[in-house]
């Protein structure tokens, strides 16, 4: 018999159903993954929920195993931790990580998933895809040892960016942010917090990860004298307003982006995708790393499970446990 599995699928922006789907039998390079954890991007993932991906995005937004299309019907997601059921020999019982949508059980290449390290608890690996996108934000702002790192946003992204530049010798590290609650994020992380009001100007490097308009303008504020300020958030169809004028040119500001879809140009040439996902993954053996789980529901509960964190600024990495 063909094995059967159960999806989650955004029907129209706003809503969700779980779908049932009969699965191929995996071919002699593919794998049967049965799926322990899925984690919800929070930014992203809500942005697809609500229907926010710009047509002009629709081709550049689409997910490893994305089936359909942009606004829906659409199945999402690319954070899928689980056990090879059928696979070789080399894989087979062995915990993976793969870019897939939420999803009971799934055939892939074998070639897509990566092996877990020892170290690294299952649980925990739902954050190696914005562990990966913190790396490529880090390889792109280029910090140097001693500087003044200013991270506005204290998203999963933003928090993982302060973790990783607060290991370099010297730097000090701001983490910035108007939710209270993340103060005791920020010292279990070993940086330092801040709120936009109370933030250090004059920065050596500033990252914007919050989402918000308003979080980039206080970026290009705190930026010192021909300082880097790397835009790592992502707005969908929202227009932003940047604030160019007042000192920007005065201070010969440098805005630059980064995107977690192409690797770092300095890496570029000698860095593969499965590379940089496997030192993702393996910078999750610290334990601290747990405090940006901020939840965890069933898969059962996925459609409601979306339409809340919508609404729920104070998120971080959701976790959906499959039973």
């Amino acid at each position: 018999m063909s094995p059967t599995a159960r999806a989650f699928w955004v029907l129209r922006p706003g809503v969700g159903a779980l779908q049932n789907e009969t699965l191929p039998a995996p071919g002699p390079d593919e794998v049967l993954v049965r799926t322990r954890f899925s984690g919800i991007s929070r930014g992203t993932e809500t942005l697809v929920f609500t229907g926010q991906v710009p047509p002009a995005e629709y081709q550049r937004m689409r997910a490893p195993f994305q089936q359909g299309n942009f606004p829906g019907p659409v199945k999402y997601g690319y954070i899928a931790v689980g056990d090879v059921e059928v696979g070789p020999a080399s894989l087979a019982g062995r915990p993976v990580f793969v870019l897939h949508p939420h999803q009971t059980r799934f055939v892939v290449p074998a070639s897509s998933v990566t092996v877990i390290p020892d170290a690294v608890p299952p649980a925990r690996a739902v954050l190696t895809a914005n562990m990966e996108t913190a790396l490529n934000v880090v390889w792109d702002a280029c910090p140097r040892p001693g500087d003044r790192v200013a991270v506005v946003g204290a998203g999963v992204v933003g928090c993982l960016v302060a973790y990783l530049i607060g290991r370099i010798p010297g730097c000090t590290v701001e983490l910035i942010d108007p939710l209270p609650s993340r103060a005791a994020v920020a010292r279990a992380l070993g940086v330092q917090s801040a709120t936009p009001e109370s933030a250090t100007p004059d920065a050596d490097l500033v990252i914007h990860a919050s989402g918000s308009p308003a979080g980039l303008t206080r970026a290009l504020q705190l930026a010192g004298l021909e300082a880097t300020v790397v835009e790592a958030s992502w707005y969908g169809t929202r227009r932003v307003e940047v604030p160019l004028g007042e000192a920007f040119h005065s201070r010969r500001l440098r805005l630059v982006s980064s995107q977690v879809g192409m690797i770092a140009p300095a890496q570029r040439t000698r860095w593969s995708y499965a590379r940089r996902l496997s030192l993702a993954l393996a910078l999750l053996a610290d334990a601290t790393l747990d405090v940006l789980i901020s939840g965890e529901s069933p898969f059962d509960a996925l459609p409601d499970t979306l339409v809340q964190l919508s609404a729920a600024p104070g998120a971080l990495c959701h976790r959906v446990r499959y039973d």
